[in-house]
């Protein structure tokens, strides 16, 4: 049976996404970076993390770990939509807090302003259920009600319908490759993604431009581009999702070039891609008072700098 390291305690939602994949066993610790040592050290077969949130973007203290881990990687995707219910005590009276993991926190704030309850940063959505006192609101999935004998409050209280939260399964970088084959395999044709991590040793005008010119020369598509501080003033590390596969030729010869030009790669995840994305972007998403070419006069223009 594989064994798969999970943010505990149980009823969290990266508890729910490390049952997606069939044939393991989870096992609940207290931090994220206690998943990527288990992983590491050889104490669980596997890690899940939540890695992106389609309303709050990427989980930081995710991606940091992924970039400093020597020895893990991501070798698998899960997606699931998200969505909080508000749980009290049975019995609870003169509720003052509410409480969750700060991305619940940050997905709830409609509920919060409303309700006018004192925010409380958990260490997970299920320990904020587990842990809460009579005077609080906890905020988790539907499951911890039943769970930590909570009484429902409230259904429903995100502020987004549809919001989903994507979840890499970890595995060591020694297993990766047989696990890539073996996942390649059972989904011919299928769309992959590559995250990378590249950190350019010299700095300069028009740096990132030309990295990212690279990836566009080849004929390859990037779906995302974030940028995390290297603890330099200045310096950073650009993590690129990729829409290839790491053994696909036109991949390998833009990383290849990279190389040759000095700067230093880390392949952070490779994965089969489980839920199609919009080709054309819903308008309804766009940020406010964006305009478009159709109305982008002079004057429009000159209005956009300020």
């Amino acid at each position: 049976m594989t064994t798969v390291a999970y943010l505990g305690p149980e009823g969290t939602f990266t508890h729910a996404a490390a049952l997606a994949w069939p044939g393991t066993t989870p096992v609940a610790l207290p931090t994220v970076q206690d998943v990527y040592r288990a992983v590491e050290e050889g104490r669980a077969d596997r890690g899940v993390v939540a890695i992106e949130n389609t309303v709050e973007g990427y989980v930081v203290p995710s991606l940091d770990a992924l970039l400093a881990s020597e020895d893990v990687v991501g070798i698998d995707e899960a997606v699931l939509e998200i969505a909080f219910d508000a749980f009290v005590r049975p019995g609870a009276t003169e509720l003052t807090e509410v409480s969750a993991h700060p991305h619940g926190l940050a997905q709830c704030q409609g509920f919060v302003a409303r309700t006018g309850l004192a925010p409380v940063p958990a260490a997970s959505n299920a320990a904020a259920c587990r842990d809460a006192t009579p005077h609080q609101v906890a905020l988790g999935p539907r499951l911890c009600g039943d769970l930590y004998g909570l009484e429902t409050y409230e259904r429903d209280v995100q502020d987004f319908a549809g919001a989903r939260t994507q979840f890499l399964l970890l595995a060591r970088r020694s297993d990766a490759r047989a696990a890539l084959a073996s996942a390649a395999d059972a989904a011919p044709g299928a769309r992959w993604r590559t995250m990378v991590a590249v950190t350019p040793v010299v700095a300069g005008p028009g740096v990132l431009a030309r990295i990212l010119a690279a990836f566009g020369a080849g004929g390859l598509n990037l779906s995302s581009l974030i940028t995390r501080p290297l603890k330099v003033a200045g310096r950073y590390v650009f993590v690129l999702t990729v829409d290839a596969a790491p053994v696909d030729l036109a991949l390998r010869v833009v990383l290849q070039g990279l190389l040759d030009d000095g700067h230093l790669l880390k392949t952070l995840a490779a994965f089969p891609e489980r839920v199609d994305r919009a080709e054309v972007l819903d308008l309804e998403h766009v940020p406010s008072g964006s305009v478009d070419g159709s109305a982008a006069t002079a004057d429009v223009a000159r209005e956009l700098l300020w």
